[in-house]
């Protein structure tokens, strides 16, 4: 009996030293290259025409992005991202936030952190990360590795410190021995290996497959009636949508004043005007991708609008009608008075649905290193009752 026990445990090790590998293949969408490296690959690659974008343009080029990061360290990177290693108290992970069943977003209108607080701001989606030039609502961030490190050391998200991660990480054998792997290095694992990793992870997360992108490409029966029509009305010189929310990214990575109103009892937010100290950026914000848009709500930078609808009619409901009285904004010019009808808010809403792509949703990690919960089990059961 005593053997049978000993090749049961001798099993298990051999187990969980198969499960202890990083991947060596690319995720979809992704050509591994001879050296190695990872690059993103896109039936948009094969338009040049930057011609007709701000005008809603469907066969045109995507701007430029990040890629050509290894296998390894794509995968270093998922498994830190569900991972509450890398929280203060071990309870929180990336994805405690940014849930994929969620859009990468949370379904909520400010975030749970740490330390019983909220953070000030709804959490955006991270589809697309890889267009991406600036990061925050506010813009404050100019890489994707300064945006990873960002949410690690705030009180009021994962509240770590540099000290305490690295110490974690680097007393674990398996990370240690997948950062040396992935970063060819084994003096120890360091903050700019951690940010990298997530930075991979993050521009892995690619979603230009929807039933929007399938019309565009020729499958002119990948939308029906009205959301072609409610296409057509977000294209119009009369709601402009497209303006802003460009195709085929559905943003301009741009910063704009809209006026959007504070949820009750909060304050004004002034948005970008603290990141680059311009009074007339005072309640500027990005312009946030629309792709996945109907798995994010709620909407705007403080999550305001419970649903699509809202969101939609707040921009036909007049031009700076929720700027509070007192206070000087100089709302961005595309922002009017389209008066749109009841009829036309509900063809957008349509369209905004085929904007859906989860094709390429990473796996969440069975297992982890630390051998914590890959994601919160009260979130999980939370989504998985909503979704029942």
């Amino acid at each position: 009996m005593r053997w049978i026990w000993l090749f049961a445990l001798l099993a298990s090790f051999q187990l969980s030293a198969q499960e202890w590998q990083l991947r060596d293949t690319c995720p979809p969408s992704f050509l591994l290259t001879e050296d190695n490296r990872c690059e993103l690959k896109t039936l948009y690659q094969f338009y040049t025409s930057t011609q007709g974008k701000g005008l809603g343009g469907t066969q045109t080029e995507l701007p430029p992005h990040r890629d050509g990061f290894t296998p390894q360290q794509i995968d270093l990177g998922r498994h830190l991202f569900f991972d509450p290693l890398l929280s203060g108290d071990q309870q929180l992970s990336c994805a405690s936030c940014h849930l994929p069943e969620k859009g990468f977003s949370d379904g909520k209108a400010l975030s749970d952190g740490a330390n019983n607080l909220q953070t000030t701001r709804s959490s955006p989606t991270l589809w697309n990360s890889a267009f991406v030039t600036r990061f925050f609502w506010d813009a404050r961030a100019q890489s994707l590795e300064e945006q990873a490190v960002g949410p690690l050391f705030a009180e009021n998200e994962m509240d770590n410190t540099p000290e305490r991660l690295l110490a974690s990480l680097n007393q674990n054998s398996v990370y240690k021995q997948w950062f040396a792997q992935a970063f060819g290095e084994s003096n120890g694992i360091t903050l700019d290996q951690i940010a990298s990793a997530l930075t991979a992870f993050q521009t892995s997360l690619i979603s230009l497959n929807s039933r929007y992108d399938q019309y565009v490409h020729g499958n002119h029966n990948a939308l029906n009636e009205n959301e072609i029509a409610g296409m057509n009305v977000y294209r119009s010189f009369v709601a402009r949508c497209s303006e802003c929310h460009m195709p085929p990214l559905f943003t301009n990575n741009q910063i704009a004043v809209i006026g959007t109103p504070e949820p009750e009892g909060m304050p004004l937010d002034v948005g970008a005007e603290t990141t680059f100290n311009a009074p007339k950026l005072k309640g500027g914000f990005k312009v946030p991708t629309l792709r996945n848009i109907a798995k994010t709500a709620p909407y705007m930078h403080s999550g305001r609008f419970a649903t699509l609808r809202e969101a939609v009619e707040f921009y036909t409901l007049g031009r700076g009608h929720a700027v509070p009285e007192g206070v000087e904004m100089q709302i961005h010019w595309h922002i009017w008075e389209p008066n749109l009808t009841d009829e036309e808010i509900d063809r957008i809403v349509d369209f905004l649905h085929a904007l859906t792509d989860e094709t390429f949703t990473p796996a969440v990690p069975a297992v982890l290193p630390s051998g914590l919960t890959p994601i919160n089990n009260q979130q999980t059961a939370a989504i998985k009752g909503e979704n029942q």
